[in-house]
């Protein structure tokens, strides 16, 4: 009987140990509030947080964690970004009554811009779906452009 009540004892011991470790060390505390900003699609906090956390305790595998997905969202908002000042570029180029050569090209160069740049990204598996997707239709956007400018 005695030994039927141990180990959940020694065990629920064991996860309060962890939990007060994890709430009370500075590298693990920065890298909890890393992961929140993560999720809350704060890209630059939750880098600079789990810089600060990896910084603190080299062997902290969540903050090494959470700074790589921060670093490869941050591209791709960095791409989104870019993608949507050159459509608004685009737009108002398309709005003049006639767009000359000069505009042409620019558009083109731009078009290949946000095109070539896509190739640079790499998502893993836990990168924010909604990102990847964004980032392929702007692309998929663009390459259509392209065409378009090139017939």
């Amino acid at each position: 009987m005695k030994n039927k009540f141990t180990f959940p004892i020694v065990a629920s011991f064991f996860i309060i140990f962890m939990v007060i470790y994890f709430a009370t060390h500075p590298s693990y505390e920065k890298s909890l509030q890393a992961k929140y900003f993560y999720e809350m699609g704060e890209y630059d906090k939750a880098y600079a947080l789990a810089n600060e956390a990896f910084a603190l305790d080299l062997y902290n595998r969540m903050a090494s964690t959470v700074m790589a997905q921060s670093k490869t969202s941050l591209k791709y908002q960095a791409y989104i970004n870019e993608a949507k000042k050159y459509m608004k570029d685009i737009n108002q180029i398309a709005s003049k009554e006639k767009i000359s050569g000069a505009d042409r090209a620019k558009i083109k160069m731009m078009s290949e811009i946000v095109v070539d740049s896509y190739t640079k990204l790499a998502p893993s598996v836990i990168t924010d779906i909604s990102l990847v997707e964004e980032a392929k239709e702007y692309h998929d956007n663009f390459k259509k452009l392209l065409e378009k400018v090139n017939k």
